[in-house]
């Protein structure tokens, strides 16, 4: 058969070949002038023009140069006059079948030189150059080299010529594939040639005379490599694919795709996709490679990965064709198409009555499709025999299967024996109509406890009304044991009684009033007030009830205003008013609508309107000033049970309004000034006149230089402290410090020392000072009015000399007032002396910051040493006084 197939396609070849040797068409060569002018013949009657050896007659001519033109005969002439050097075009040759035929014209300008007498340059030279391009099949089988065409020029006619051809395949790559008789121009091919790798060669031929001179432009050469059916398909792109299983037919799946290195658009590269395997479950179209699903039945739980076996085979799939097999993997996703089914057709189980909250069995399941995903995991749930609701289902998340608990006691007395039925579904529907949930039957023994009293009914209500005398028997709530079905040998206590309100006879279950039950009490919630009972029997089981008091109102309870003290704001001309509100805790017919009266002491100032179930407006018969006023309102429920309430209405000049409230603004002192408050003006005025007469006294009398040290700091000015330590404004540089001075303990010590090489210096604010060589003296003079003073002191580093104080005349109360101040110097200097008995409690301390208590310490034990003057009023002057003694201190300090 194949030998039958070659023998054919070289008969084709054969005929092919010996059409194109009949019918000979070559370029036309034709040298002209440089210059052509309009009209110019350029050929007559070509024979390449009239197709002679074609077998068909030429009917139309075209030019593809509008500069040139063709007779109906095959002339070629100029339109135009023109100027060349060298000119290609070519003629279109339309024969009587309708063929187009090509014919190239090259034309080039004549050269003198070039012809061997003159004679021949009258004489058109003739050329001749084979047609082209070349073939040559791929894949040629030896022995080479072979033959593919001949080239020649009709130079060679004028010309002793030899050829030479350069290019591609010559002397470039592939180097030496072609070769060159250079004296016969045979064009010879030296090996096979892979058209995949070389599809064409293009390179140049030339012609010289045996001068080197070339006679002739060169000649282009094209060789085209015709295929041949060497390459099988091959398969490109994805081959791994998905869908769901279950899909309707005709789903598409993927497209296969295919490529061929042959010539394309030709059968060598027209490739056809075959199943070899799954024809029943998948099917792919034959040219474009798209694959579809050929059944709605693909089933991923029996086989969630198809291998599917396809050809590629070339030439249309013709037996002769090049071929590739490949595998397409095709994976199967799940869907909800199979539902959990349970492996048993009926489960038992066994439970004890009363147990509560605990698994009781486990109910396992099998489900085919894809496990841990919705289309697997199992919902669970009661169907049948739950109407109490005494179980559920739970599902667990690692084996699938179902977990039936029992939240409420069962009753063994009452149902020895449950029947259950469970059913089974997904997180997700199934998938088409077949597939339906199932159930199963469940079984359940109660198993029989001693179990202890039970209260019939579990809640028992009882309606009683409020206040009902304590002792009364308002029902009685009993248990029944229920395996004697009797209430012999029970005994009954309460568990909880909020208010204390019953009490439970132990022996029958009574129920009697123990204390005042109150329906307004915060212990009964919408009128039910609750109590739990316990049950006893001999055995020691327990039982609980519960008994809710249904407690029906009395009128017990009188209406009454909350807020007895009103604002009415005043409205200058306008009457004011202010709505009274009142309550009841008592509710109807025993509550509202309430009645308003005015008490019997009303002064007929006020007057009540716009009264409503449980308020009333309140408003003055007639304008009134600002003030308090007492109004008293009687205030009367439904059934006439009320009293007298005082209204404190306060009438005054509101500053704003919060929701209908008044808020009284600030009162002036017209307003709010009384008998007590005149008085009290009356008597700042008498005080203020009183100190003016003393400053004018003051400033009277005669002004004397008063001596002060400012060595504390102060300024001249006592500041204030709001304890018994110093504040943060009194410095340690203003409290007296005993000159020279050591701290001991906390305590100052001091001692005496004697006066030697005293000497004299300017003293501060005009006193003589003396110092001596341990010390120094300080004396002072000062007049006041017509006394003199003169006082002198010795201090060092230990303690303060003598202070004397001598009077040389008789004193004013001025005078005497300064002597006073004197007195008190004295004093603060035997404060720095340390004596028995006055070592820490009357010594000067000095503190940095003020704290809780008063570092003042006592004054009790001071007293004047060697004085005759009496002045016990320095021993009184209390705590406080030692603030003011580290002011006052006014005592020079210096030293070494």
């Amino acid at each position: 058969m194949y030998e039958r197939a070659l023998f054919a396609l070289c008969l084709l070849t054969s005929v092919l070949f010996q059409s194109a040797a009949s019918c000979d068409l070559r370029p036309v060569l034709a040298q002209v002038p440089k210059r052509l002018p309009a009209g110019y013949v350029i050929s007559e009657g070509k024979k390449e023009l009239t197709l002679e050896g074609c077998a068909v007659k030429p009917v139309a001519f075209t030019s593809s140069d509008p500069d040139f033109a063709v007779n109906t005969d095959g002339t070629i002439f100029t339109v135009h006059g023109l100027e060349i050097t060298i000119k290609r075009f070519s003629v279109l040759v339309q024969d009587e079948n309708g063929s187009e035929w090509r014919v190239d014209i090259v034309l080039s300008c004549k050269d003198e030189a070039s012809q061997k007498s003159g004679s021949v340059a009258h004489k058109r030279a003739k050329r001749r150059w084979r047609p082209l391009p070349f073939n040559l099949f791929e894949n040629d089988k030896p022995p080479f080299p072979k033959e593919l065409e001949m080239i020649a020029s009709d130079s060679s006619v004028n010309y002793t010529v030899y050829y030479k051809i350069s290019g591609q395949g010559v002397d470039k790559d592939p180097v030496g594939l072609f070769i060159l008789n250079k004296q016969t121009g045979m064009l010879s091919v030296t090996r096979a040639v892979d058209r995949e790798q070389y599809p064409q060669f293009n390179f140049k031929a030339q012609v010289f005379d045996l001068s080197g001179r070339e006679t002739d432009q060169y000649l282009p050469i094209t060789v085209n490599v015709n295929d041949m059916n060497d390459n099988a398909p091959e398969f490109s792109g994805n081959r791994f694919f998905t869908v769901e299983e279950r899909c309707r037919a005709g789903t598409v799946i993927g497209k296969l795709n295919a490529t061929d290195k042959d010539e394309p658009k030709t059968l060598h590269t027209s490739i056809k996709f075959t199943l070899l395997n799954a024809t029943d479950m998948f099917s792919i179209d034959a040219f474009t490679g798209v694959l579809t699903a050929k059944t709605n039945t693909l089933d991923r739980e029996a086989q969630d990965k198809v291998f599917v076996e396809v050809e590629i085979r070339d030439m249309g799939g013709a037996p002769s064709g090049l071929f590739t097999k490949g595998t397409v993997v095709v994976n199967l996703t799940d869907v909800n198409d199979n539902p959990p089914t349970f492996k048993e057709k009926l489960y038992k189980a066994k439970v004890k009555e009363n147990q509560e909250n605990m698994v009781v069995t486990r109910i396992p399941v099998e489900d085919k499709d894809l496990i841990n995903t919705p289309n697997w995991r199992a919902l669970f749930e009661v169907t049948k025999g739950n109407e109490s609701g005494n179980f559920r289902m739970e599902t667990d998340p690692k084996t699938n299967e179902g977990l039936l608990y029992v939240i409420k006691g069962l009753d063994y007395e009452k149902t020895p024996l449950v029947k259950l039925e469970i059913t089974a579904r997904n997180d997700v529907p199934l998938v088409g109509v077949e597939p339906k949930w199932m159930s199963v039957p469940v079984e359940l023994s109660v198993e029989d406890e001693d179990e202890g009293p039970e209260f019939n009914p579990g809640i028992l209500y009882l309606k009683v009304k409020e206040n009902v005398a304590n002792g009364t028997v308002i029902g009685t709530y009993k248990a029944v044991d229920p395996e004697k079905k009797n209430s012999d040998g029970i005994k009954y206590y309460k568990i909880t009684d909020p208010g204390n309100w019953i009490n439970v006879v132990e022996n029958t279950g009574e129920l009697k009033v123990a204390n005042t039950i109150d329906r307004e009490s915060p212990l009964v919630h919408k009128d039910m007030y609750n109590i739990t009972i316990r049950a006893v029997d001999e055995s020691k089981k327990t039982g609980k009830g519960t008994v809710i008091l249904q407690i029906e109102d009395v009128n017990d309870n009188i209406p009454v205003i909350p807020g007895t003290d009103l604002i009415m704001c005043s409205k200058g001309n306008t009457l004011s008013s202010v709505l009274v509100e009142a309550v009841d805790m008592d509710k109807a017919p025993y509550s509202s609508p309430f009645t308003f009266e005015l008490g019997a002491d009303n002064d007929g100032k006020w007057k009540l309107k716009d009264t409503t179930d449980t308020s009333v407006v309140l408003e003055p018969a007639s304008a009134i000033l600002n003030g308090v006023y007492s109004v008293p309102l009687i205030v009367k429920d439904l059934q006439g049970l009320g009293k007298e309430q005082i209204m404190n209405v306060r009438v005054c000049n509101c500053e704003r309004e919060e929701n209908g409230v008044g808020i009284c603004g600030v009162r002036s002192a017209s307003s709010s000034l009384g008998s007590l408050g005149i008085l009290a003006l009356v008597l700042s005025g008498l005080l203020l006149l009183l100190l003016s007469l003393l400053l004018i006294f003051i400033c009277s009398t005669k002004r004397d230089k008063l001596y002060i040290n400012d060595d504390t700091g102060t300024g001249g000015m006592l500041l204030k402290s709001n304890t018994e330590a110093p504040g943060e404004e009194v410095k340690d540089d203003a409290l007296m410090i005993i000159p020279g001075g050591e701290l001991v303990d906390g305590s100052v010590k001091s001692g005496l020392m004697e006066s030697k090489n005293v000497t004299s210096a300017p003293g501060r604010y005009g006193q003589p000072l003396f110092q001596g060589g341990t010390g120094v003296y300080n004396t002072t003079t000062q007049e006041f009015g017509t006394e003199k003073y003169y006082s002198s002191g010795r201090y060092d580093n230990n303690m303060s000399g003598n202070l004397t104080m001598q009077k040389f005349s008789n004193t004013s109360a001025l005078d005497t007032w300064k002597t006073n101040g004197r007195y008190l110097e004295r004093k603060l200097a035997y404060f720095g002396e340390e004596e028995e008995g006055r070592y820490a409690d009357d010594l000067l301390k000095t503190y940095g910051n003020e704290g809780m208590g008063s570092p003042a310490g006592s004054v009790g034990c001071c007293s004047i040493v060697g004085e005759q003057e009496s002045m016990d009023f320095l021993n009184t002057l209390g705590p406080k006084f030692r603030p003011l003694a580290d002011v006052c201190y006014t005592t020079n300090r210096t030293g070494n």
